[in-house]
């Protein structure tokens, strides 16, 4: 049984094992292309899935990782909107939303990882649309990483 949920893996940039046994990645697109630097961009989901209704029971991992799409601004063929995905226009509802699943699939004590990029979206923002409070995090460049326990 798989101990980890990564919600919307992308291409999984940020794991050190791409490939580790006790993860599930997940996202809700595949994709396959090259970027215009030339470097390849794989998206290749575990399971293909929307975050905000998981085919998962109640209480299943012990740790998610919920890194959603962070642009509202960004063409759909454009190697930023690739490889980070575009958020909908009702971004609030679709985070709020994505932030209950993972917390809905979490064991209890269990620890969720959130990160966020406030490029186009700041972070206070993103707190006042959901209704869980982070324990800690990092808050020293436009990328930051919170930690929730359910």
């Amino acid at each position: 049984m798989q101990r980890i949920l990564d919600a919307c893996c992308g291409s999984r940039m940020f794991w050190f094992d791409k490939q580790n046994p006790d993860v599930v990645f997940a996202d809700n697109r595949e994709l396959e292309t090259t970027l215009c630097d030339g470097r390849k961009l794989v998206i290749k989901p575990d399971v293909k899935m929307d975050f905000r209704d998981m085919p998962y029971e109640d209480e299943t991992f012990k740790m998610v990782v919920f890194d959603p799409p962070h642009l509202i601004h960004a063409g759909e063929k454009s190697w930023i909107g690739q490889k980070y995905g575009i958020l909908p226009t009702d971004w609030e509802t679709y985070i709020s939303s994505g932030f209950d699943e993972c917390m809905r699939v979490l064991k209890k004590d269990g620890v969720l990882i959130f990160k966020w990029n406030e490029e186009q979206i700041k972070t206070s923002e993103i707190l006042n649309c959901i209704k869980y409070k982070p324990l800690f995090g990092d808050r020293r460049s436009k990328t930051h990483w919170m930690v929730f326990m359910k």
